[in-house]
């Protein structure tokens, strides 16, 4: 796995979601055709797992979290951007989702959480913020934002 295979693999899913409203439809969706049991979501932690240990995935740090923008949106992608983090047991910065965000959870402890999520997939419609949150130990974290629209704030 590397770069271009990777952008593969997330551009067959983000056709999937081309025009799609950014909503609980699309987590359901997501869930039942992508779901932590599904062949679709082990392709997807197998090859976060390996651009992590390759380096090319969450090559940053910063406040405990490992981080990165692998693909920025084009039309490849459907104008989605792909990030990943690592994080363990805490709270990243507060943000805003312009356009939304679509996240998919890969706990690397067994029962870790995203925002009180289990392993699968949570969406957040446009205009909504938060405080990423992993508990319960580990998990990757793959974003997807439309037109990489994201907005750091400084309150929580």
């Amino acid at each position: 796995m590397d770069v271009p295979q990777f952008q593969a693999l997330i551009a067959d899913l983000t056709r999937q979601l081309d025009g799609r409203a950014l909503d609980a439809g699309l987590a359901d969706w997501l869930n039942t055709h992508y779901g932590a049991d599904s062949e679709g979501f082990a392709a997807l932690t197998a090859a976060c797992q390996t651009g992590v240990a390759d380096g090319w995935l969450c090559n940053r740090e910063g406040g405990g979290i490992r981080y990165g923008r692998v693909i920025k949106p084009t039309p490849d992608t459907h104008g989605f951007s792909v990030d990943v983090v690592d994080m363990a047991d805490l709270a990243g910065p507060h943000h805003t989702h312009p356009n939304g965000e679509i996240d998919l959870i890969m706990p690397l402890t067994p029962g870790a959480t995203f925002d009180g999520h289990p392993a699968g997939w949570c969406v957040y419609g446009p205009g909504t913020a938060h405080r990423p949150t992993v508990a319960q130990g580990r998990a990757l974290v793959l974003y997807l934002l439309p037109q990489g629209a994201i907005e750091f704030t400084r309150s929580a």
